[in-house]
């Protein structure tokens, strides 16, 4: 095990959950919590769950324990990294409609969604110039990494998916059965639910990539790696690098996006307060308001630092 460091699991599974066992599962989680360092985002709907977790390495071990008694450990999708600190302040558990939400009710991903490529095999089928690739993440999670000559949907929400698809897709094939279509997305949730839409309008030579960039980046060498910059995730360490550390990004506390080291350098950015894609968003009251918090932010930064000298 290892010592003073936190496991953080990201987990996903399309299966069948009945609503009495839903229930049951959140409050066994939430008792766990209540006597251990557990923290993290669980998403559960009746079409399965997803989430992230971050704890101590015994208490990562009880919790997969109890999930796989719901799930069926063989059918999740588990990605795997470290943090010296938490990545979330604590457990929070919400019960939705869907676990990742496109808005299209009468596709289902547990029975017909497209085939899985390892992340071994992936580099092969986005080379072949018979295929297209689709990366099915948000525009802003595309603009600090994504894999080379994929297609940006430029989507805000994974919700705006279907409308792009309808839209948009037969420009980049002509024709549905003549290409491949490969999509990918961060920990393989989104583009698995993305290839169940497209089997259900009727497209052929559906893959995607099994994990997501995740573990993608656990497997692949940083050398024969075709993923390019940094991948965001929606906890604190905002992006993640190849070797699955914390990344150069942080967030903006004003918009939410994120921001790297160099957009920190431009005139517009004010931390707490703004940056170059929010400043013509807020009203200058907003910016009072921010600015108070910040204050206090910096305020208890001050405080913790100098518990820490003593």
């Amino acid at each position: 095990m290892r010592q003073n460091i936190y496991k953080i699991i990201s987990i996903y599974s399309f299966f069948s959950f009945q609503e009495n066992l839903i229930l049951e599962l959140k409050n066994k989680l939430l008792s766990i919590e209540n006597d251990n360092d557990l923290s993290g985002l669980l998403i559960i709907a009746k079409e399965g769950i997803n989430g992230t977790i971050c704890a101590r390495e015994n208490i990562i071990e009880k919790v997969q324990n109890l999930l796989g008694k719901y799930i069926g450990i063989n059918r999740s999708n588990i990605k795997v990294s470290y943090s010296n600190t938490k990545i979330f302040k604590k457990l929070k558990i919400k019960i939705k409609s869907e676990i990742v939400t496109m808005g299209v009710p009468e596709i289902n991903p547990s029975k017909d969604s497209g085939t899985y490529i390892d992340s071994f095999s992936w580099n092969k089928l986005i080379k072949d110039k018979n295929t297209i690739v689709i990366d099915t993440r948000n525009d802003y999670e595309v603009s600090i990494g994504s894999f080379k000559e994929s297609i940006n949907p430029n989507t805000k929400n994974f919700s705006e998916f279907p409308d792009w698809v309808n839209k948009n897709l037969e420009k980049h094939l002509g024709n549905k059965n003549s290409k491949n279509i490969a999509m990918f997305c961060t920990g393989g949730i989104r583009c698995e639910k993305a290839t169940t839409l497209l089997k259900n309008k009727g497209y052929k030579n559906i893959f995607h990539l099994k994990g997501g960039i995740l573990k993608y980046l656990e497997e692949i060498s940083k050398e024969e790696s075709l993923f390019e910059g940094e991948c965001y995730v929606f906890d604190k360490r905002v992006s993640l690098d190849h070797e699955l550390k914390k990344g150069s990004y942080s967030i903006c506390h004003a918009c939410g996006m994120p921001i790297s080291l160099e957009d920190k350098k431009k005139e517009e950015y004010i931390e707490g307060i703004q940056c170059h894609f929010c400043i013509n968003q807020f009203t200058d009251e907003d910016r009072k308001r921010f600015e108070e918090r910040q204050k206090q932010i910096n305020t208890l930064k001050n405080k913790n630092q100098k518990v820490n000298k003593n």
